[in-house]
């Protein structure tokens, strides 16, 4: 497509908004559905094209995730992308992660780590860097409280016992529950994963806040310390 072409030069049944009139949203590709939302384009450049610049930008090949990659600088230092339509698209981003957790709500378990990472899974494996969040469950291992604890390379210099149980222990939590991500994709554990999950493990013992589970959130995929066997 030349850059000199408007959306009202396209033959009508394909502009994005008649076809999904037509046809329906499902019908529509990824570039289309963004170019909906966009609505307009900028002198020289459509909102076809302008969409297609945001998921397929040069130093990313991951298509339609590169929505949860874009900042507000990022999109602001973009050529047809103002203050309106980057707040529309950060808007989408956080929707859809929303509507994935209100799917994955219904199935949600504490005690079952598979439902877990399926609930946190879009909040965590786009994060660029390490992130853990604390789960603060009471006595019907109901979660009562959550906390993000820090950001960062997760190592046993940054995530403190200390920190965790102080705030476990003034929400009156009596099982905690930790997920952090790996930005890479892979979830298998490191040797400083295990490490900080048996400190964390054995301080809860000594005052009687027990480590539940210690699940890794990758790339639509996720690996728990308790069904590894790895707790103790």
């Amino acid at each position: 497509m030349k850059n000199n072409i408007r959306i009202k030069e396209i033959q009508e049944e394909e502009r994005p908004y008649e076809k999904c009139m037509r046809f329906g949203a499902s019908n529509l590709t990824d570039i289309e559905l963004l170019a909906v939302l966009l609505r307009t384009g900028t002198r020289g450049e459509n909102s076809l094209q302008l969409a297609e610049k945001l998921l397929h930008p040069v130093f990313s090949q991951e298509g339609i995730l590169n929505i949860h990659k874009w900042t507000l600088e990022q999109l602001l230092q973009v050529k047809g992308i103002g203050k309106v339509k980057a707040v529309q698209i950060l808007c989408l981003s956080e929707l859809s992660k929303r509507l994935s957790k209100a799917t994955a709500q219904p199935g949600l378990s504490f005690t079952t780590p598979s439902t877990i990472a399926k609930y946190y899974m879009e909040d965590m494996r786009h994060g660029s860097h390490e992130s853990m969040k604390l789960l603060l469950l009471n006595t019907k291992t109901r979660l009562i409280g959550e906390t993000d604890i820090s950001k960062g390379t997760i190592n046993s210099a940054v995530v403190s016992p200390r920190e965790l149980f102080v705030e476990a222990l003034q929400k009156n939590a009596v099982s905690i529950i930790l997920l952090h991500n790996h930005p890479s994709g892979d979830p298998s554990p490191s040797k400083e994963d295990v490490l900080i999950t048996r400190r964390i493990r054995d301080a809860g013992q000594l005052i009687g806040v027990e480590l539940l589970d210690h699940i890794i959130i990758g790339n639509n995929c996720y690996t728990s310390m308790k069904e590894k066997g790895l707790l103790f």
